[in-house]
């Protein structure tokens, strides 16, 4: 069967995952009654409420007999070393723009790799139906895209086509006459080239593998796409690491293809098609699995270094053991090394004392997704302040530095370029109108002064601002970064709140904490209104005499209390305080719960 490999690629939330369910449905990968979720490709509990696409999945669908298979990617930089794997599978790229936001910072950074492996992009300018949608305007701006990341006169020649994914059509013309996606599948069949490969399938078994998984039944799976030769189920292979050294040998135990939404097995993978394997023990991504006769490693993508680092340790809060019912130390590192062993962006070493484990990946979301996945398995951390790595390059301090691509209304853009360019040490790079009442703001800025940033955004553009961040280079270190302003409230005491306390304690600050939750000493339960610490008892009832006055016994009415979510607690702590993850709760801590202790440890600087 003829066959074409391609990847959807476009910033976050420009519609990549809803085009492909439209695209399964008018192939008719599913029966006309079938109940299929929204979003089918978003398959984990964590993409489905966040609406994000963490992990790139492959799909195959049948066009007037040819087999298009198509891997859906995600949008993020912080997933982005899925994104670059991937692109070496394909033959190429449907390229995907909001025709109102136009390019954005992870367009550029999916297309910048497309370009620089030669693949020809086809542009879909996607949500054309919305009220503010400009295609003409977003068109121009990824041609200007293209010729500013060096493309090559065939790749500046690309196709577009108008569409709305989730209506279900795409017309070559703006005022076409939008019935279907034939017109979609028609380009990508003459505009994508079907895989070489397909002379070498006398040559010997090769495969580059670029994702890994597990299945419960059959172990191990390696996902990637078949370079040369063939190979049947049963047949015995070895993998080879990068630089060429032996793996493993072992048996193929299954090969699965990639039918509508779901695999089946199949007898014999050929060249070109995009297929998993089962059967190996040690060998992962980035390893080449190729016949036993065969001994050069198939070159792989290098993997953009990590830029931030989170300690996850045990946890030893008074309250620790109550929710989860994994807490060793011993079973946390099993869980992270085999997140990293599926996950090359991610990194983890172990802590003297074999109490703590340096995790480094991407950015906040990444390690904000590992901790919810960790924490919705069982698992009870403490994990501590994100930490920026920094390089040394001839005698220099380099740190990371990310381009951020901000659109925002013009009454809240004064306020935004103070922060950015003020506090956090940022380069003004460009400013320009994005529509009525819009400006974009694009600006060079340390990775150590967005941690913690994105909340404080969104207060001071009142919820409507929305931010994008990309590595964009190594730079010479830009000085101190201030903190957290605010102290914090925390409680001398151990045992459950009482809403009498936390009532007459609130002219002192915001408190994280309602009335009858269990605290600890130790334990941050709100932000002071000061820029010191403040100790404070939770537990303080009221005196009760037996005499009773008539207006002496109104209800208590507390404020209702900040509830920070997981990234927004990780971004918000110090470098001596801890955010205590378990299934049901994130709390705050001080890292040492005695007071005598914490004021030992600053006299010393520890």
């Amino acid at each position: 069967m003829d066959l074409r490999n391609i990847a959807i690629i476009a910033h976050v939330d420009h519609g990549k995952t809803t085009l492909v369910d439209e695209l399964l449905k008018q192939s008719g990968a599913f029966r006309e009654n079938q109940a299929v979720a929204e979003r089918a490709m978003d398959s984990n509990d964590l993409e489905r409420e966040r609406g994000i696409t963490i992990l790139a999945k492959a799909t195959s669908v049948e066009w007037k007999d040819r087999r298009i298979n198509i891997v859906d990617t995600p949008g993020h930089a912080d997933f982005g070393a899925e994104v670059e794997r991937i692109l070496s599978m394909v033959d190429g790229v449907v390229l995907l723009v909001d025709a109102a936001e136009g390019p954005m910072p992870q367009t550029k950074f999916v297309t910048s790799k497309a370009l620089a492996l030669g693949l020809r992009p086809i542009v879909v300018l996607n949500k054309v139906d919305k009220p503010d949608a400009e295609p003409d305007r977003a068109l121009d701006e990824v041609f200007d895209l293209f010729a500013n990341l060096g493309a090559d006169d065939h790749q500046l020649d690309f196709p577009a086509l108008y569409a709305s994914g989730r209506s279900g059509w795409a017309d070559v013309e703006l005022n076409g006459p939008r019935k279907d996606l034939s017109a979609l599948f028609d380009l990508v069949v003459q505009h994508v080239p079907a895989p070489k490969q397909l002379d070498a399938i006398s040559d010997p078994f090769r495969m580059l593998a670029t994702t890994l998984g597990a299945d419960p039944f059959i172990g191990r799976i390696l996902t990637g796409r078949v370079e040369s030769g063939t190979l049947k189920a049963g047949e015995t292979v070895h993998a080879l690491s990068r630089d060429g050294t032996r793996v493993e040998q072992f048996r193929a135990t299954k090969i699965l293809a990639f039918r509508g939404l779901g695999q089946q097995a199949i007898d014999v993978a050929e060249a070109g098609d995009i297929v998993s394997i089962a059967g190996m023990t040690k060998a992962t991504v980035a390893d080449t699995i190729c016949a036993t006769t065969v001994t050069e490693a198939i070159p792989a993508q290098p993997i953009d270094p990590p830029t931030i680092t989170v300690t996850f340790g045990i946890n030893d809060s008074p309250l620790a053991g109550r929710d989860g019912k994994k807490v060793q130390s011993r079973v946390i590192r099993e869980r992270l090394m085999k997140e990293a062993e599926s996950n090359v962006a991610i990194s983890v070493t172990d802590t003297p004392g074999g109490e703590a484990f340096e995790v480094a990946g991407r950015g906040e979301l990444q390690m904000g997704v590992l901790i919810e996945n960790m924490r919705r398995e069982g698992f009870e951390l403490s994990i501590s302040r994100p930490q920026v790595l920094f390089r040394e390059e001839n005698g220099e301090k380099l740190e990371p530095i990310e381009e951020v691509t901000i659109d925002v209304d013009d009454e809240y853009s004064g306020a935004v370029i103070e922060k950015i360019t003020g506090t956090r040490r940022g380069d003004l790079v460009e400013m320009k109108q994005a529509g009525a009442g819009k400006t974009r703001i694009i600006a060079h800025v340390p990775s150590r002064g967005l941690i913690g940033y994105h909340g404080e955004f969104l207060t001071d553009t009142r919820g409507t601002g929305v931010l994008n961040r990309v590595f964009h280079d190594w730079a010479p270190h830009k000085g101190a970064i201030p903190g957290r302003r605010a102290g914090v409230l925390i409680s001398m005491e151990n045992g459950v709140s009482v809403a009498y306390a936390i009532f007459n304690l609130e002219d002192r600050g915001k408190f994280f904490i309602g009335a009858q939750e269990d605290v600890y000493q130790g334990m941050i339960i709100g932000e002071h209104s000061r820029e010191n610490d403040l100790e404070v008892n939770p537990l303080k009832g009221k005196k009760l005499t037996n005499v009773r006055a008539a207006g002496t016994d109104e209800n208590v009415r507390l404020t209702t209390p900040m509830k920070l979510s997981l990234e927004e607690a990780i971004a918000y702590i110090d470098d001596d305080e801890l955010v205590e993850v378990t299934p049901n709760a994130i709390r705050l801590r001080k890292r040492y719960l005695d007071p005598h202790e914490r004021k030992r440890q600053s006299r010393s600087g520890g």
